[in-house]
């Protein structure tokens, strides 16, 4: 039986985001941490490692490799990263230059969720209640308001911050998903489009590393189509069919069928759950309650189903929060539409969190930087140092402005929302995905050099290279693989796992140990070294004994 919507909207709370304040919206969030760094341990540095070996001509295009050892995953993310070191290397620094494509898929994952959820939201089943004398929502007015609020829901939340900006093969997986909930979403209005996006999605996860995780979405969407009572709908399973052959056959010629199975604490998932998906879990398990008569309508569906099988790949995979990461649009998407039921009180209590939690946090950054700049307060300075020996506060004049520009439009943002008649309906994440765009802002600007000197190896890597030849051949035992990668892209040195051919080569061992250690039968010790922020982690730098004459 056809239930009636739950979406009482009138057409003056289906306004939508303005254009301009929307886009600038999105690059604050996504600029910031594209320049000015280093990769950062452990998955962002491994990657880039294996983009800067096929970049230089170190590896073959099929199989790159960092310190002889080839990836665990597909190979489009290093492809994608080593074309663009190629194509702007001359101009960027290889670092940033691998990061752009990535910046580019954010940007598209953005952009996947806003189309995704316009039109499922034009559905007539997602459609507001039509009034007896009219004023209701229009449906297209109605649609973009609901998609601004996915999209906001998405910048806020928590486990798409750090993720999101990196340079790992699972932003071209969430990309995929995007590109398959989009396929499912627009069949209806955009045929040519919606049938791209979904030969386009499967064989990209397989490509980058999840050729199961596809195969799962694309069974789950073959069988939403099939039991659809849209036409529509229908002639759209024959494409998802062939997306799943395209991504099978492209998982084979890769050779990336892998599946680690192991159970997860429970525990350990449910606080992963409520952090990692926040503020989203809340505002989907409303949604759920609120349209529970229409689960199996495509607006709910859809997302719905996606979400799930996301959900088990991180259960399955002992609570992984990067299979966890390909639920974030779809839980976006549910959450937008509870806005349209969402009582008074729960925004009201929303707000004030928000100005309450991102104020703080916005607040103890300044604070933070005040100390790093002029010594007022003194203990941040202190505690940094402490922490951080050998680091040195550094002054950038634009990344001054920027944080002065995002904090002054946080304040307008408070004082705009503290107003009366703002009935739109995406009210309620304003603040919450502006919160976190101005925290990381602030951030990648005023706390980046301290943040880049903790989490970079490059300290580790200039110390290494006072004890080693310039380019010198090292065999790397128990080292990291992050590691290995530093001393590849960002030391010059040839680094070769002990168990490989070439291990004989080469005069100098680099062993990861603790305090102290023994040197290995046939070498001598030459140095300890440690990154500054480590305490209990040392690098013990070897010398090949001479033969015996």
């Amino acid at each position: 039986m056809n239930q009636p919507t739950p979406a009482i909207v009138t057409q003056r709370a289906a306004q939508r985001l303005p254009r301009l304040a929307l886009l600038l919206f999105c690059a604050a969030y996504v600029i910031p941490g594209l320049f000015g760094r280093d990769p950062w341990r452990s998955a962002d540095l491994t990657a880039f490692g294996f983009m800067h070996s096929l970049a230089r001509g170190g590896a073959d295009l099929w199989h790159p490799v960092v310190g002889g050892v080839p990836p665990e995953v597909g190979l489009f993310p290093y492809w994608l990263g080593a074309a663009f070191i190629h194509l702007l290397g001359g101009v960027l620094d290889p670092a940033v230059a691998a990061r752009v494509p990535f910046a580019l898929l954010l940007v598209a994952v953005l952009m996947l969720t806003w189309y995704t959820t316009y039109h499922l939201a034009r559905s007539e089943a997602a459609q507001p209640v039509a009034f007896a004398f009219g004023g209701e929502a229009h449906p297209v007015d109605y649609a973009r308001a609901i998609a601004d609020g996915a999209l906001l829901a998405l910048v806020a939340t928590l486990g798409l911050l750090q993720l999101g900006h990196e340079t790992t093969p699972e932003l071209l997986q969430l990309t995929g998903v995007g590109l398959y909930t989009y396929g499912l979403a627009a069949n209806q209005h955009r045929s040519l489009q919606s049938r791209l996006a979904m030969l386009a999605a499967l064989p990209l996860m397989a490509g980058s590393g999840a050729p199961t995780i596809g195969l799962a979405l694309g069974a789950v969407g073959l069988l939403t189509c099939l039991r659809s009572e849209l036409p529509q709908t229908r002639r759209f399973a024959p494409w998802v069919g062939a997306a799943l052959l395209l991504g099978a056959l492209t998982a084979t010629a890769f050779d990336a069928w892998q599946w680690k199975l192991s159970a997860s604490s429970p525990r350990q998932l449910v606080r992963l759950l409520v952090w990692f998906t926040w503020p989203t879990w809340p505002l989907v398990a409303w949604t759920l309650w609120r349209w529970r008569g229409h689960l199996l309508k495509r607006h709910i569906a859809v997302p719905l189903s996606t979400a799930l099988v996301a959900l088990a790949s991180c259960v399955l995979m002992n609570g992984s929060d990067r299979a966890l990461l390909l639920a974030l649009p779809s839980l976006a998407v549910l959450a937008a539409f509870s806005l349209p039921t969402l009582r008074r009180g729960v925004a009201s209590a929303i707000d004030w969190f928000s100005v309450f939690f991102f104020s703080t946090c916005a607040l103890a950054l300044w604070v933070i930087y005040a100390s790093m700049q002029v010594g007022v307060p003194a203990k941040p300075l202190m505690n940094i140092r402490k922490l951080a020996p050998g680091f040195e506060p550094q002054f950038s004049l634009p990344a001054l402005l920027a944080a002065l520009l995002g904090t002054l439009a946080w304040v307008w943002l408070v004082r705009w929302r503290a107003g009366r008649n703002r009935e739109v309906l995406w009210r309620s994440l304003v603040l919450p995905g502006s919160g976190v765009a101005l925290c990381w802002l602030l951030l990648m600007t005023l706390g980046l050099p301290v943040l880049d000197y903790a989490r970079s190896e490059r300290p580790l890597v200039e110390r290494l290279s006072a004890h080693l030849p310039p380019a010198a051949c090292v065999v790397a035992r128990d080292l990291p693989r992050y590691q290995v990668a530093a001393l590849e892209a960002l030391g010059g040195f040839r680094v070769v796992d002990e168990r490989a051919a070439g291990a004989q080569a080469c005069d100098h061992l680099l062993v990861l140990g603790g305090r102290t250690r023994t040197a290995p039968a046939g070498w001598q010790f030459v140095a300890r070294e440690r990154r500054p922020t480590d305490r209990n982690e040392f690098t013990y730098v070897y010398r090949r004994d001479p033969a015996p004459r």
